[in-house]
């Protein structure tokens, strides 16, 4: 088959809140998870150096604060950042629920 359809809502969350998607997909080479945040929400700071991929972080719904190596990112619903492997990240999510579609690779 040429494709694989999964609704992020039909895979349990780790966490509560993370909906890892790419082994539902059978993906390769990129990852895909869906992010639920509720108000006041916040992340873990981490890097993906030891796996040498780089992250695309799109927010669909809400607002959220993304800080990268320092810097904070403000981010409504629609804007998406890059962040390099090396790069340490965090999310804090605003007042509101937030969604994002965090997209990593190799």
């Amino acid at each position: 088959m040429a494709y694989t359809k999964v609704n992020y809502e039909d895979v349990d969350p780790v966490a509560g809140s993370m909906h890892f998607l790419r082994d539902p997909l059978d993906c390769e080479t990129v990852g895909v998870t869906v992010l639920d945040c509720e108000p006041g929400w916040s992340g873990k700071a981490h890097d993906h150096t030891d796996q040498d991929h780089e992250e695309v972080y799109l927010l669909v719904e809400g607002e959220a604060t993304v800080t990268v190596d320092g810097e904070d990112v403000s981010m409504e619903a629609g804007d998406a950042v890059r962040i390099a492997p090396d790069a340490t990240r965090e999310i804090q999510n605003g007042e509101i629920e937030s969604t994002f579609v965090l997209v990593g690779a190799p």
